[in-house]
């Protein structure tokens, strides 16, 4: 018998053992990410001064929630095994004398939010655009503006030495009464709602922070400063009265990663790992540093 009788003309078949095929490359897989990416919060103003705003919100968690400035949710990323991706916790701003800092952004690969814009300092002062705005200083200041599908606008500052309040993720500065930093939103992708991405609140009228972790405008009495945001809220920092009052500093963003693959996390970050049903969940809560996906 020729052995050409034990040829195939074409392609080989693919054999085929239940789920399992002989062409299957795990190589090859990918795996779906589902995110939340917060940046820091805007510091605080000073001296009658705007709150903070909220560091940008951005997330693709589906499961009854919503994006920053009430956007629909976005698109998981998918990886291959083996692909490596970029994740960086964004710092609150800082607040000083000389008028603070913006809060960093955060980023997980080619997702960045950005960081809230800084309260208004002295009479008039201007607050800072960001993820969302910072709140002016009393007077006739302008409010910083938020990022599209990230946060909301800041408030005007008023007369009488008080500052506006600071956007947050989920309205403006100033929704929930005169001086009150704009609320945050809730998630749900570690399991259990969580409310953050608050603004802060304006000085000189004792209004507390966004929820979310916005932090709380300073008192009527003068040198008073404002309240920090919460860290990995990415809430801003409250603003600081009149007579050198000084702001509250942002609170930090957040990172958070729900898939079913496995991820390597290298140097550099800080971070937790927990079980949602068949999902892992890593929460990023600072640094910068590189994570693999291993399928």
């Amino acid at each position: 018998m020729s052995k050409k009788q034990f040829g195939y003309i074409g392609a080989a078949p693919t054999q085929s053992f239940g789920n399992l095929s002989a062409k299957h490359n795990p190589i090859n897989a990918t795996s779906n990410i589902e995110y939340l990416v917060i940046a820091g919060g805007g510091a605080g103003g000073f001296n009658n001064a705007g709150g903070g705003g909220a560091g940008g919100y951005r997330t693709s968690f589906g499961t009854g929630d919503i994006s920053g400035r009430l956007s629909a949710v976005e698109s998981d990323l998918s990886f291959q095994s083996g692909k490596s991706f970029t994740v960086t916790v964004g710092a609150g701003g800082t607040a000083s004398t000389s008028g603070g800092s913006n809060g960093s952004d955060s980023v997980f690969s080619s997702i960045t939010s950005t960081g809230g814009g800084k309260g208004g300092s002295n009479n008039n002062g201007v607050g800072s655009d960001g993820g969302s705005g910072g709140g002016a200083a009393a007077g006739n200041g302008a409010a910083g503006s938020g990022t599209a599908a990230q946060g909301f606008d800041g408030e005007t500052g008023g007369s009488g030495g008080v500052g506006g309040g600071g956007g947050g993720a989920g309205e403006a500065g100033g929704t929930d009464g005169t001086r009150a930093g704009g609320d945050g939103l809730s998630s749900s992708i570690t399991g259990t709602a969580v409310t953050r991405g608050g603004g802060g609140s304006g000085a000189n009228a004792s209004v507390a922070g966004g929820d979310g972790g916005g932090g709380a405008g300073s008192s009527s009495s003068n040198n008073t400063n404002g309240s920090a945001g919460t860290a990995n809220t990415g809430g801003g920092g409250g603003g600081g009265s009149s007579y050198n009052g000084d702001g509250g500093n942002g609170g930090s963003g957040i990172v958070i990663l729900r898939t079913k693959a496995v991820l390597s996390v290298g140097s550099g970050l800080t971070y937790t790992r927990s079980k949602v049903g068949n999902d892992t969940v890593y929460s990023f809560t600072a640094g910068t540093g590189t994570v693999t996906v291993n399928g």
